[in-house]
């Protein structure tokens, strides 16, 4: 089992920044793929970026160049770097945990991932 919590959510002006964190217990990540989702209100969830073993990473095209994810194992934490945000990355963030065989696998399914966390709130005001 893997627990999940994540953090740094906000309200935040359009061109600003946020860092989000999701804090694992129960198992070490450096095995996981870790994702990141979003959800608007109407929408359905979407995939946001994945890391695989701490290294390998994919971005959903709307997010390339402005988000970053990354990990700190000794902290068994994942980070989703936000910048240059939009009134339209306004959503529920929520982090999401995958055991995987190597890390050329990078899910970006909702429906691929085990574990969940309870979601961060992200407003970008324009």
């Amino acid at each position: 089992q893997v627990q999940l919590v994540e953090s740094g959510g906000g309200l935040v002006q359009a061109g600003g920044s946020l860092r989000l964190s999701c804090a694992a217990s129960g198992r070490t990540i450096s095995t996981y793929a870790m994702g990141w989702f979003r959800q608007a209100p109407g929408k359905e969830r979407e995939f946001v970026a994945v890391i695989s073993w701490g290294t390998n990473t994919y971005y959903a095209d709307s997010v390339k160049g402005r988000f970053t994810i990354s990990t700190d194992n000794a902290k068994n934490t994942v980070y989703l770097q936000m910048n240059s945000l939009k009134p339209e990355d306004t959503a529920v963030y929520y982090c999401a945990a995958k055991g995987v065989y190597d890390s050329s696998r990078l899910p970006a399914t909702f429906r691929a991932y085990d574990y969940w966390g309870q979601g961060t709130q992200v407003t970008v005001s324009s």
